[in-house]
């Protein structure tokens, strides 16, 4: 249990350095492997320095998403270190990269979904500055994310490099991973901080 609580509370600082040298290693490694593949892989780093962002600096996403989204009066719950920790470890650690990997072996379409799911992770966060102005996240969110990730999805549709039905299936993809994060978050926190106040 002391390696969890460590990288629970250790883990975003691990972020900017990953994009840094991931962003490197792409520039000098993968650069000929073409631009798409290039593209695809370019999401893990952007979304890298999203996290440090929302967790290191300036940080505070659990806290203002606990008070501000779901009226918790606790910074730390319902949302906690720990759900952050295993929402973001299988989806950008594991999940990410394993469909990168699977665009350079077995074909492009397996990792189009992920600048789809960086441009509607992005989106929620301006969705939250309706309500909330500033949230973590929200500049890499506007700077980058929705950059990167629509340029990728551009360039892959002007150059015909998947079919119009790879779009769809990427499409749906992240809209069902975004989804359920976000009712995950919304409906099920949201009812877990209303039992605490009742």
């Amino acid at each position: 249990m002391g390696i969890i609580i460590w990288l629970e509370e250790q883990w975003p600082k691990s972020t900017i350095f990953l994009a840094l040298y991931g962003a490197l290693f792409l520039l000098l490694f993968a650069a000929d492997e073409g631009a798409a593949l290039l593209l695809l892989w370019l999401q893990l780093p952007v979304y890298w320095l999203h996290q440090f962002e929302e967790y290191v600096y300036p940080g505070g996403f659990v806290a203002v998403f606990n008070t501000q989204m779901l009226g918790s009066s606790r910074t730390d719950w319902p949302l906690t270190k720990r759900e952050s920790l295993w929402i973001n470890l299988p989806l950008i650690y594991v999940a990410f990269p394993l469909a990168a990997i699977l665009a350079g072996s077995a074909g492009l379409a397996w990792g189009l979904w992920i600048a789809y799911f960086s441009v509607l992770n992005a989106l929620s966060h301006v969705g939250m500055a309706f309500r909330l102005g500033y949230n973590p996240g929200l500049v890499v969110s506007l700077l980058l994310n929705i950059p990167v990730g629509a340029f990728t999805i551009w360039y892959f549709a002007t150059n015909d490099l998947v079919s119009g039905s790879t779009h769809l299936v990427s499409l749906l993809v992240s809209l069902a991973v975004q989804g359920g994060l976000m009712v995950w978050g919304l409906k099920y926190l949201r009812a877990r901080a209303a039992a605490e106040r009742k």
